[in-house]
């Protein structure tokens, strides 16, 4: 292993480990800006969060909850306004199970403006999640997700529209690590 990719780790060890437990948002946000991650205006990153690699950008009030894994070995984008509900997990990265050396597929994700995602969601590799859509919780979306469409299930399919007049801005920083604000 080069000394460049250990130096890599360990920083993101201490970032997972020791930061992101920290109650201070300014001190989580500050070690992951330093780490090279683009982190809106308003924007949080809960306690607890799990972060791997720095492509990672963040648009202005966005949520990203607690117990949230984002695989940014890849590019990862989050837009404005977004709401990522606890333990949802954003792969970047999967392998191939056919080809006998079990190679590795990269490919990015987008979660668009107003996106929700629900509890427990998986985002796999390649997905785009349209402006204003939803994914239920505990879907696993694997094809991209139409702007103002509900989606749920494994594999995550439509259930429904949501509407197109969305005006609010997400701003939720919790006291410590409770879902007190």
């Amino acid at each position: 292993m080069r000394q460049d990719t250990r130096f890599a780790a360990l920083l993101f060890y201490i970032g997972n480990n020791v930061m992101m437990k920290q109650w201070s948002y300014r001190l989580r946000h500050w070690y992951w800006r330093k780490l090279g991650l683009k982190i809106g205006r308003d924007s949080s990153i809960a306690m607890h969060c799990f972060v791997t690699g720095s492509s990672i950008t963040i648009g202005d009030n966005s949520v990203v909850n607690r117990f949230t894994y984002i695989d940014g070995r890849v590019p990862v984008y989050i837009g404005n306004n977004v709401n990522i509900s606890h333990y949802t997990l954003i792969q970047t990265l999967t392998h191939d199970p056919q080809n006998p050396d079990f190679v590795c597929l990269e490919q990015p994700v987008a979660i668009m403006d107003h996106a929700w995602i629900g509890a427990r969601a998986v985002i796999l590799p390649g997905v785009t999640v349209g402006e204003g859509a939803v994914v239920a919780a505990g879907a696993v979306v694997s094809r991209d997700v139409q702007p103002y469409t509900i989606v749920g299930g494994i594999p995550a399919r439509p259930i429904g529209e949501r509407s197109r007049d969305l005006r609010y801005r997400s701003k939720y920083f919790p006291h410590f690590d409770t879902d007190i604000q």
